[in-house]
């Protein structure tokens, strides 16, 4: 090994672990500050599995549930289509903000706090309902599946567990769990 490629990968794992934990310690700050605590831990957690195996398995129980959940939200088709047009109108609101129309008659606030945040919010928005729709067709491509074909999803994750290991990304081998 060169030292230019040892030199990499002690850069690489350092800005690994930094942009990890400093995920983590700002999820715990916005536990009680407003943000996202919760999916910024989860996000220092998934970088912080690439380093070390406590931490994936800390993200096993999340996984597990939000799969469970993207499952149940896709159970029947009119929650597919309920979420859809969930985000539909959400990124609707989003073009309001870009638009800016005119304050109305019956807005009780002073005009400044109509539509606040103009056209940089309104394009957040409009991210975020792209982002549940795409995730709505991953969910129904995923979970909706033939009952034989998750039938033998399940037996084969049963088969692997039984035999008792399993294959860790970073090393390529199998290891034991």
């Amino acid at each position: 090994m060169s030292k230019r490629t040892a030199l990499v990968g002690v850069v690489r794992r350092t800005g690994l672990e930094v942009l990890g934990w400093t995920l983590v310690l700002v999820g715990i700050a916005a536990l009680v500050l407003p943000g996202p605590g919760l999916l910024t831990i989860v996000a220092g957690l998934v970088v912080l599995s690439q380093q070390y195996d406590w931490a994936e398995r800390q993200l096993v129980p999340i996984k597990v549930r939000a799969y469970a959940g993207a499952r149940e939200g896709v159970k029947t088709w009119p929650r597919v289509a309920v979420s859809v047009l969930s985000a539909l109108v959400v990124g609707s609101v989003g073009w309001l903000f870009v638009l800016k129309p005119p304050v109305p008659g019956w807005w009780p606030a002073p005009e400044s706090l109509w539509l606040v945040g103009g056209a940089g919010t309104g394009y957040s928005i409009i991210a975020s309902a792209i982002f549940a729709i795409v995730l709505v067709f991953y969910s129904v491509r995923r979970f909706r599946r033939p009952p034989d074909q998750a039938e033998r999803d399940v037996q084969q994750e049963y088969r692997r567990r039984k035999a008792g290991y399993k294959i860790s990304r970073r090393t390529r081998h199998r290891v034991d769990s």
